[in-house]
C-alpha cells in the first residue's frame, strides 16, 4: 500500500514507474480524493472550534439572562454540518483506501522492461541438465508407473488438481520438507514456526492478497465468521508482526514454516494443470525476512542463496532469472525466480520466487521499527519459497529417473528416508 502524499509528490515519476508494470495511475483522481480528505479535515476542525465557542456563549448568555434562541439554533446547525462532513469524510476515506489498495508496488529501476517471462533476464545457471540415452518420462507417468503418486484417486476425493502420494512418494515429500527446514534453521538462521492455515480478511490484506486476488483464494466460515485458507505461509508469517513496533536490535527477523498452500489457480490451463506443477493444494516451505529497508537489497540476494542451497543439496540443475517489471507480483518491487530443469518439457520451470517488497506490505500491515531518533518508521519485508514440495518432487523424479523406470535419489535425502533408490515397482531400496 502506498502513502497517497508520496505518490502525488512523485507525480509523473510515479505514473511512469507504474506504467512499466502495466498499471495506469489515475493521478488526478488520487489528488482530488486527497484534497477532499484534507479539506474535510480542515472544515471539521473549524466547525468544531466554532461549536465549542457557541456552546460557551450559550452558557455565558444564559447566566446573564440573555436570549439564547439564535445561539441554540446555530449550535444545532453546526451539529448537522459536522455530521454531514464526517459522513462525507468517511466516504472519501473509504474511496481513497480502496484506490490505494488497488495500486501495485512501484517496480525497482533494476527490474528489466517487459511484461512476460520471456522478458526475464538470466542471472546464472547452476548444474548441468541431465542427458538421457532414452526418452525421459514426465513426473506424472513416473509417479503412476511406480505407484508413488495417485492422481485418479485424488480426483475422486476432491476433483482435478489434487494428488495423493503413497509409500515412498509420501516418504519423499516428508523428507524434502525436513531437509529444507533443517537447512534454513540450522544453516541459514531462520526460526521455524507452526502457524494457522486459516486467516482473517485483514491478514490477507496486510500482505497484498486482498482485495486484488480474491478470486484466487479459498474462503470458508462459520456463522458470520469469515476466514481464508492461506495461499502461502508468507501471509501468517509476515502478519505475525502486524500493528507492532519491532525493536531495531531484533532486526533482521528470519522466519520459516512448512504449511499446506491453497490456491484456485484461476486462469491457468494446459500442461501446468497436469501433475504437480499447479495444484489447488500443495505443501511448501516458506522463508520470510523482516529487515531495515536500507538492508533489503543485500537481504534479497541472501535469500536467493538460501533457496538455491536447497536445489544444490539435491543436485538439481537450475537457473536464476530477474523478472521483468511487468511480470513482477503485485506487492513486490523486485523478484528473482529460480527455475529448475524439467527434462520432459526440455526447459526450466519456476520453482521459487524470492521478492523484495520494500515497505509496501509493512505499510498495509502497519509493521514498524524505530529510527536512530526513536521515531516509528516502516520496516521492509521479503519472502521466498524454500522450496515447494510438489514442484521439487516433480523435478526430482524427472532428473533422477533411470532407463528401467527406477529412481536414484540424492545422497542428501538418504538420512531422512533410510533408502536411496525407488525400484520401478515403487519398492524402496538401499
Amino acid at each position: 500500500m502506498h502513502d497517497a502524499r508520496a505518490l502525488i509528490d512523485m507525480g509523473a515519476e510515479a505514473v511512469r514507474r507504474l506504467a512499466r508494470r502495466g498499471y495506469t495511475l489515475d493521478l488526478p483522481a488520487l489528488e482530488e480524493l486527497q484534497s477532499r480528505r484534507n479539506q474535510n479535515i480542515r472544515s471539521a476542525d473549524e466547525l468544531r472550534a466554532e461549536s465549542k465557542r457557541v456552546a460557551s456563549e450559550v452558557q455565558q448568555t444564559a447566566r446573564q439572562g440573555g436570549d439564547i434562541t439564535k445561539l441554540k439554533e446555530r449550535a444545532r446547525e453546526l451539529k448537522d454540518e459536522i455530521r454531514d462532513i464526517d459522513a462525507d469524510q468517511e466516504r472519501v476515506q473509504e474511496q481513497l483506501r480502496d484506490l490505494l489498495l488497488s495500486i501495485p508496488n512501484l517496480p525497482a529501476d533494476e527490474a528489466p522492461d517487459g511484461d512476460s517471462d520471456a522478458d526475464a533476464v538470466e542471472v546464472r545457471r547452476v548444474g548441468t541438465p541431465p542427458v538421457f540415452s532414452f526418452e525421459p518420462k514426465d513426473h506424472v507417468d513416473l509417479g503412476e508407473a511406480t505407484g508413488i503418486l495417485d492422481f485418479a484417486r485424488a480426483t475422486k476425493l476432491s476433483g482435478p488438481r489434487f494428488a495423493v502420494a503413497r509409500g515412498a512418494g509420501a516418504a519423499l515429500e516428508r523428507a524434502l520438507a525436513a531437509l529444507f527446514l533443517d537447512l534454513h534453521t540450522r544453516r541459514h538462521g531462520y526460526v521455524e514456526h507452526a502457524v494457522p492455515y486459516l486467516v482473517t480478511r485483514k491478514t490477507m490484506t496486510g500482505t497484498g492478497q486482498l482485495p486484488k486476488f480474491e478470486e484466487d483464494l479459498f474462503r470458508t466460515g462459520v456463522a458470520d465468521r469469515e476466514l481464508f485458507l492461506i495461499p502461502t505461509a508468507e501471509v501468517p508469517l509476515t502478519n505475525l508482526y502486524a500493528d507492532e513496533i519491532i525493536p531495531p536490535a531484533e532486526l533482521p527477523l528470519a522466519l520459516t514454516a512448512q504449511t499446506p498452500c491453497f490456491r484456485s489457480e484461476a486462469g491457468s490451463y494446459g500442461r501446468d494443470t497436469r501433475g504437480l506443477i499447479r495444484q489447488h493444494q500443495f505443501s511448501k516451505v516458506e522463508m520470510v525476512r523482516i529487515v531495515d529497508p536500507a538492508e533489503a537489497g543485500a537481504e534479497l540476494e541472501r535469500m536467493v542463496g538460501h533457496a538455491e542451497a536447497c536445489l544444490k543439496e539435491l543436485g538439481l540443475a537450475y537457473r536464476v532469472v530477474m523478472l521483468a517489471a511487468g511480470d513482477t507480483g503485485f506487492s513486490a518491487r523486485l523478484t528473482y525466480d529460480i527455475e529448475v530443469w524439467i527434462p520432459s518439457q526440455n526447459t526450466y520451470r519456476e520453482i521459487s520466487s524470492v521478492s523484495d517488497f520494500g515497505t509496501f506490505q509493512a505499510r498495509r500491515a502497519h509493521i514498524r521499527t524505530r529510527d536512530e531518533n526513536g521515531k516509528p518508521t516502516l520496516v521492509a519485508t521479503l519472502n521466498g519459497s524454500g522450496l515447494p514440495i510438489g514442484r521439487t518432487l516433480a523435478a526430482l523424479l524427472e532428473q533422477c529417473q533411470q532407463e528401467d523406470g527406477s529412481l536414484v535419489l540424492p545422497e542428501a535425502l538418504r538420512p531422512y528416508l533410510g533408502f536411496g533408490r525407488i525400484a520401478a515397482d515403487g519398492t524402496p531400496q538401499a
